[in-house]
């Protein structure tokens, strides 16, 4: 009966194959599982290296942000930016006044950032894009004041920014027209119908930098309008001196045709 019991089992005894296979599978299978627990809770573990060195490649891959400056030099430099804020004045706050203006060198740092207290009654602060509430003109400049120190520091030099009429007309200022930079209207940054861009948009599109998301930042905007100039100085430069080259040559072809009819007039008068 003992050797009759033990035949049946005989029967289903596995494929040499099969067990074979089952034994890799418990080699390496199992064993595998049992370390694969300290591996994911070891920072040294080989997973740990892989999601840390795909996390190191990620930070690699992401540019500076190019509105920080490379220098600490916050000397006055030949070219310098400027971005101007303003507030609402008038009865119903719909004329806008100088509320904050500030001046970055070449490298970007920041050479003069006034908070300014206009001479009439501030109606609307326009927080929401300004950035401006009404403590900061508690201790605010005198417009007056401000506007002597603004000339004083862009005499003379390039000033860069955007739609400089804008930041003209609120500190009432001119400045030299050749030595305007205008990055709202330099030729390669308008559309093809002529448009306009926005200084956001130039941020974003040429510099691949994002601004003005919510309350603007006078620094900020003062910073990308300089580094979208530096980005095309060379040309932005040619362009001019090529346009005051044209102009110098209109000029002394115009009086030699003024000339010409003068003579052709007297010689009319003298045979009369």
């Amino acid at each position: 009966m003992g050797s009759e019991l033990k035949k049946p089992k005989k029967q289903f005894q596995l494929n040499p194959n099969w067990a074979q296979l089952r034994q890799q599978l418990k080699s390496n299978g199992f064993q595998k599982q049992l370390s694969n627990p300290s591996q994911t809770e070891n920072p040294n573990s080989i997973l740990g290296k892989r999601k840390s060195r795909s996390s190191d490649d990620d930070s690699g891959d992401a540019r500076p942000n190019p509105l920080i400056p490379t220098s600490s030099d916050s000397s006055v430099t030949d070219v310098i930016a400027i971005d101007c804020e303003m507030v609402g004045v008038s009865y119903v706050g719909n004329r806008s006044a100088l509320g904050r203006v500030t001046l970055v060198n070449q490298w970007g740092n920041v050479i003069y950032d006034e908070y300014v207290r206009p001479a009439e009654r501030v109606v609307d602060f326009r927080t929401k894009i300004s950035g401006i509430r009404p403590q900061h003109l508690k201790k605010a400049k005198d417009f007056h004041v401000v506007q002597e120190e603004v000339a004083a520091l862009i005499k003379g030099r390039i000033l860069v920014g955007h739609a400089l009429r804008n930041d003209f007309k609120a500190l009432l200022l001119g400045h030299q027209k050749q030595d305007i930079r205008d990055t709202s209207e330099y030729k390669h940054f308008l559309s093809r119908e002529g448009r306009k861009p926005a200084l956001r948009n130039l941020a974003t599109e040429v510099l691949g930098v994002g601004i003005q998301n919510g309350e603007h930042c006078p620094i900020e905007d003062a910073r990308a309008a300089m580094m979208l100039y530096l980005k095309h100085r060379k040309e932005w430069e040619k362009s001019i001196k090529d346009f005051a080259r044209l102009k110098e040559k209109q000029k002394k072809r115009k009086p030699k045709k003024k000339n010409r009819r003068l003579r052709t007039v007297n010689n009319a008068e003298n045979a009369s």
